[in-house]
């Protein structure tokens, strides 16, 4: 279009933008119709791309939108990195672990089904969300285990929660049986030192039976949940009598009988917790990172279509204003 086109246009443009529609009187009843009908196509037309139950959808609105989902996406790309980063180191510490406690498991046993007076149940969660359905199979398997404990006779249930998340689901529930409560252990760094600061504060209570609720690591896609149980040193006694466990099969020098399984089921509680705390740890990472991955794909799958709504409705606004530039300069021309 040359110059004295364009400024035709405007010219025509801005006289009809300064006259009210009832103004047009020299037009013929068929030139109105049209440019009603012209105009009610182009709103049509950007209505077509607005979510149901709105008039119009502005472009400044849908930018922003656009703008924030894309933050998203970014955030979540970044944690799955980080989780993927700090797996490989997981996986080899809980390696460690698992050969740690699994010779005194043989050696003593599990015994998940001894009776007890006082049971105390320590379920095990992590301080952070953003991880997937972990916190939530713990804290379903704790009350499930707690509901089952207080079915039997002469036994008295409490709980040491280990977790913020895990903490924030029992307590409201379970007030009263929650004795202790340790959170920020990702602060420091997870070692059997830690761990053995932590059974400290359990066997503190005085319980005969402890009941580890965790999840166990099998793949970055699937965890276990896992109730390990450890028995006072009397109960591994009479286990050992009874043949329930593999005690009296070892020739062992040191200490007396009883004091010799004393230290052996307080190593093992402290073992296992330091095996519960490193399983559900990498179970925490491999769950954040597939669920920060799918984040990531669902936040582009929003941005491709806020894109396409975006561009629908820029593109139906263009062809709104053309058409009325047209049908102006068509009623104008019209009535002279």
């Amino acid at each position: 279009m040359s110059g004295n086109g364009l400024r035709r246009t405007a010219t025509l443009l801005r006289q009809l933008r300064s006259n009210n529609a009832t103004a047009i009187r020299g037009a013929p009843a068929f030139q109105m119709t049209s440019v009603q009908s012209v105009g009610e196509m182009g709103r049509s037309a950007a209505n077509e791309s607005a979510p149901y139950g709105s008039r119009f959808v502005s472009l400044q609105i849908v930018q922003q939108r656009m703008k924030s989902v894309g933050n998203i996406q970014k955030i979540t790309a970044a944690m799955k990195m980080v989780a993927a980063s700090r797996l490989k180191g997981a996986q080899v510490k809980m390696e460690k672990s698992r050969g740690l406690v699994m010779p005194l498991i043989r050696l003593l046993g599990d015994l998940p089904g001894v009776e007890a007076e006082k049971t105390m149940l320590v379920p095990i969660s992590s301080d952070k969300g953003l991880c997937g359905g972990i916190n939530t199979t713990v804290v379903k398997y704790s009350k499930a285990v707690l509901k089952l404990n207080e079915g039997k006779e002469r036994n008295v249930s409490s709980m040491s929660i280990v977790g913020e998340k895990a903490r924030a689901q029992l307590v409201k529930a379970y007030a009263e049986s929650v004795k202790n409560v340790i959170v920020d252990l990702t602060k420091v760094p997870l070692t059997f030192a830690t761990a053995s600061l932590v059974t400290d504060s359990i066997m503190a209570e005085g319980a005969e039976k402890h009941q580890v609720i965790y999840n166990r690591f099998q793949s970055v896609i699937s965890f276990r949940p896992t109730v390990a149980t450890v028995c006072s040193s009397e109960t591994y006694e009479k286990a050992a009598e009874n043949g329930l466990n593999k005690f009296d099969e070892y020739e062992l020098e040191g200490p007396e009988r009883s004091e010799f399984l004393l230290d052996l089921s307080e190593f093992k509680m402290g073992a296992v917790v330091y095996n519960a705390l490193c399983e559900n740890s990498t179970s925490e990472l491999g769950s954040r990172m597939q669920s920060m991955e799918n984040s990531t794909k669902n936040a582009k799958d929003m941005l491709g279509r806020l894109t396409l709504l975006y561009n629908r409705t820029r593109q139906a606004s263009i062809t709104t204003e053309l058409i009325e530039i047209i049908s102006g300069a068509s009623a104008l021309e019209a009535k002279k």
